[in-house]
């Protein structure tokens, strides 16, 4: 028996090669016990193959696995605390809603199944569906079916390999707040492997964002979005504006650095790059924390705000907001992300504007990086 303490996943040197070909460089990496976390990152990036190392249908080439307290690096999979649910539901075509739940509880030869499926069903809000056979139900239903029969198990960690991909994304948006409510309600450890970021950062405690095998940055969706380390994590959580710039001195906490023949301020603390002054930095900011006003408007700007001027090229209506592309001598196809409040009608294709921010929304990189990475998925599929 598993002890029951700790509950946590615990991966420690874990690697997988398949002949000269790496899909996972060794990694170490911790899931808190009770928390939802979240392996994000495009297809060939490793993710599904570390979530089946963990379940135990990969051998890894290097390192170990530990659940909880137990070493289960060479345990088989149904030795295992964990189950999974994968895109494809697996679901019993021929055995109703409810014996499908009950499935895993009989094959354990328990008898008396009625009460704990019908609360586990209740958890999923399905109890009215129990005799439906799986081809009646939604995509949606059938997923929360899947999520029934692998909780009722009480499994310490329950693996979700890209469980939402085959729904529409209403559905998917739907189902995305109701995986969350039933983890909450369980309090068992979530696992989920998804490409899809603004999946992983409405459900997750906690991303592990990889690439190319590697975890590139860990941490909240709001730290990783907020502070990203390095470009690929910048434009793979959203989209960031990239400005090349020298470090010209300090002051105070702010660096004073050189764009095209303007200074911006960017706080030392948010600067993940040599700060001497000649050094090279990437700025970014997020195109919702950018505002702009016409060129003629320039003296409304307060005092204190980074500020580049520009031409608009673009402007698209999205309903909720506006989204515009400035080209500037400082960054050309600067996007700045405009709620649609009160929109000034000269801000159109072939304005001049300056764009502003607050310096606080300014984040700093190493120039080293490509302003590119990640802005692409990689084209490799995984090879698990």
């Amino acid at each position: 028996m598993m002890n029951e303490k700790g509950g946590d996943v615990r991966l420690t040197g874990i690697g997988k090669t398949y002949g000269s070909f790496t899909a996972v460089h060794p990694l170490d990496l911790t899931v808190p016990e009770g928390s939802f976390f979240a392996l994000l990152g495009a297809s060939g990036c490793g993710k599904t193959t570390t979530l089946r190392m963990i379940a135990g249908l990969e051998e890894p080439s290097c390192g170990t696995v530990h659940l909880g307290d137990q070493d289960v690096t060479h345990l088989p999979p149904y030795k295992r605390p964990v189950n999974t649910v994968f895109q494809s539901y697996a679901l019993f075509p021929h055995l109703d809603v409810f014996e499908n739940v009950a499935f895993g509880l009989r094959r354990r030869g328990i008898k008396s199944v009625k009460k704990q499926v019908g609360e586990m069903l209740d958890l999923v809000q399905l109890g009215e569906q129990a005799r439906k056979k799986p081809h009646q139900l939604s995509g949606g239903q059938q997923q929360r079916v899947a999520v029934a029969r692998a909780l009722i198990n009480h499994p310490r960690v329950l693996l979700l390999d890209e469980p939402l991909g085959a729904l529409d994304l209403k559905l998917r948006r739907q189902m995305q707040l109701e995986l969350k409510r039933i983890q909450t309600e369980v309090g068992i450890t979530f696992v989920h492997v998804t490409h899809d970021q603004e999946e992983a950062m409405t459900m997750a405690d906690q991303v592990a964002v990889m690439n190319a095998g590697r975890v590139e940055q860990l941490g909240t969706p709001t730290g990783l979005y907020e502070n990203p380390r390095t470009t690929f994590v910048a434009n793979f959580l959203g989209t960031s504006n990239f400005i090349e710039a020298e470090v010209d001195g300090r002051s105070g906490a702010d660096l004073a650095v050189k764009a095209g023949g303007g200074t911006l301020a960017l706080p030392a603390d948010r600067c993940g790059a040599a700060t001497a002054a000649g050094g090279k930095v990437l700025v970014g900011v997020r195109p919702e924390k950018a505002a702009l006003v016409p060129a003629a408007d320039a003296g409304t700007v307060p005092e204190g705000r980074n500020r580049i001027t520009g031409t608009i090229a673009d402007a698209s209506f999205l309903g909720v907001s506006t989204q515009y592309v400035v080209d500037s001598p400082v960054c050309r196809d600067f996007a700045v992300y405009v709620q649609n409040i009160d929109r000034d009608p000269r801000l159109v294709p072939g304005a001049e504007v300056v764009v502003h921010w607050n310096p606080a929304h300014t984040f700093g990189l190493d120039a080293a990086q490509s302003a590119q990475d990640g802005t692409e998925a990689a084209g490799v599929e995984e090879a698990a």
